[in-house]
């Protein structure tokens, strides 16, 4: 089978090896210029973790523009991050690009191991419902934003199948709300108290990020985060891809742009709702008395005393 645009065998998409490389740089020039996700001298810091997604919007976002950091949070999971940790500082080191890592460990005091065993031996006396994706997700947001200070855009290399995944999941637990801040710019309102987050990759499936990276010969870890089994979000995934398999990338593509259609009316429906407070304890920006964050810390801090430790 030949590629659609020349004499070539086919890789993937009806494309070659080159003519798929120009296709995926393209749809991401295409994203950020649609969505006005990049301005010209912006300073970017990208969320890296040294897995195929963030390392490929590394290399891309250094390749077009000037100004470009990696910002890396080390969660301290044994077996895992350490190896991601070692990808990204030789990627970053090959590339000329500044690393700035930081670890839950300075930060929280503790890694998310530890929460986790914490919690395990909590709940043989009482049930806590918090997995670790609810734990990282909280801990990751609050240092991704505190570290991006200084920057004018924070990217991440959430893709297509990502995308997909969680606007579904957010429709089948009601979470209309939280829907409404999705899209390649992240966000509902009163944009300047954080440095706007931004997804290049959103039209491109793991499928064709997996093939750049392969193509480009990066040198990746590719083992799975340990706990991701444990998260809704695996199950959601596992049905979603069930059901595409022979769609290819169709139905995920249906339902991020139908999402597109109404995300406006979402945005602006609930724009008006949020009232930005300040957390009564360490004062972030949040629509809550008391942040994320600092809720986390406090069952944390409870469990810890619970458990005598």
């Amino acid at each position: 089978m030949k590629c659609k645009k020349c004499n070539n065998g086919v890789l993937i998409n009806d494309l070659c090896n080159d003519h798929f490389i120009e296709y995926f740089e393209n749809i991401v020039k295409k994203t950020i210029k649609e969505y006005n996700l990049i301005e010209k001298d912006d300073k970017i810091i990208v969320a890296t973790s040294g897995g195929k997604d963030s390392i490929t919007i590394l290399y891309l976002l250094n390749k077009f523009y000037n100004n470009v950091e990696a910002l890396c949070i080390d969660e301290g999971i044994k077996g895992y991050r350490s190896k991601t940790l070692l990808t990204l500082k030789q990627f970053c080191k090959e590339y000329n690009i500044k690393l700035n890592v930081y670890s839950y460990k300075k930060e929280f005091g503790h890694s998310l191991d530890y929460f986790m065993d914490l919690i395990s031996k909590y709940n043989k006396i009482k049930k806590l419902n918090i997995k670790p994706c609810t734990i990282c997700g909280i801990f990751r947001r609050y240092m991704i934003n505190k570290y991006s200070t200084g920057f004018d855009k924070s990217a991440t290399g959430h893709n297509l199948d990502d995308e997909s995944q969680a606007i579904l999941m957010n429709l089948l637990k009601n979470q209309i709300p939280i829907l409404a801040r999705f899209g390649p710019l992240t966000g509902i309102s009163n944009e300047n108290l954080f440095v706007p987050r931004i997804k290049p990759l959103y039209f491109l499936s793991e499928k064709e990020i997996l093939t750049y990276s392969y193509l480009k010969k990066f040198d990746l870890f590719y083992t799975e985060c340990p706990y991701v089994p444990q998260a809704f979000r695996a199950e959601v995934r596992d049905n979603l891809n069930e059901i595409s398999k022979s769609k290819t990338n169709e139905i995920k593509l249906n339902i991020v742009n139908n999402f597109l259609e109404i995300s406006k009316k979402l945005k602006s429906k609930y724009k008006d709702t949020i009232q930005i407070n300040y957390c009564t304890i360490c004062n972030i920006a949040t629509n809550k008395k008391i942040c994320n964050k600092c809720e986390l810390i406090e069952k944390i801090n409870m469990v810890k005393k619970e458990c005598k430790l």
